[in-house]
Order: structure tokens, then sequence, then C-alpha cells
């Protein structure tokens, strides 16, 4: 019986990817907060997921870059900035929690791989 690494770990290994370009994404923003008419942008985590499963046969994943999205500000700067300090710190810290929490699961399957390929 063969184990099919890439198999196993594809969704989380896709995952982590796709969370640090979002930590790339959001650090821009955090870096550009007092670059007069920058526009924050971000990714639909979830939605980036389900379109990599859906052409995961036929996309490389390796190029695909994510779709950018504009956030829409709750209280626009009058020089046409769109970051919200308060909003992307928070997103910046989410991302974070959700990247340690793809790393653990990544790390569980690695063990579970280890115990099947030791025989215990």
């Amino acid at each position: 019986m063969s184990i099919r690494i890439d198999e196993s770990l594809s969704v989380h290994a896709r995952a982590l990817d796709l969370r640090m370009q979002r930590s790339e994404i959001l650090a821009a923003n955090l870096a550009n907060e007092d670059t007069p008419g920058f526009q924050a942008r971000d990714i639909d985590f979830a939605g980036e997921m389900r379109r990599l499963d859906e052409g995961e046969a036929r996309i490389a994943i390796a190029g695909d870059d994510p779709r950018m999205l504009f956030r829409v500000p709750t209280q626009p700067s009058q020089d046409g900035n769109t970051v919200e300090l308060s909003v992307e710190q928070a997103q910046f810290s989410r991302n974070a929690m959700d990247f340690q929490t793809s790393l653990t699961f990544l790390n569980m399957k690695f063990r579970g791989l280890k115990q099947a390929i030791e025989g215990r």
C-alpha cells in the first residue's frame, strides 16, 4: 500500500501558501497606512480555497495568484486612502492565528504519516 503524501497534505499546504500570500497583502496595507490614495486590498480566503479545489486538476498552484479585492472603508479618509489601521491589524492578527492553526494541522498530518511508516 502506497502513501500519497501530496494528496494527504495538499489542502493544508494550499492553506498555508494562501495564508502567507494574505499576510503579505495585509502587511502592504499596514505599510501604506499614510500613503495618499492607497487602496487597501485583501483576498476572500474561503473563496480562493474553493477556487483552488475546483481548478486543482487543471491549474498549477505555484503560478496561480489569488484574486485581489478592494476593501471598502467604514470611514473613508479625505486623501483617498482606504486603510483603516484597526481593521488591518485585526485582520493581520486573525490571519496569523489561522496560519498557526493550519501549521498545527500540517504537523499532525506529518506525525500521523510518520507513525504509519513506522508501523505504529
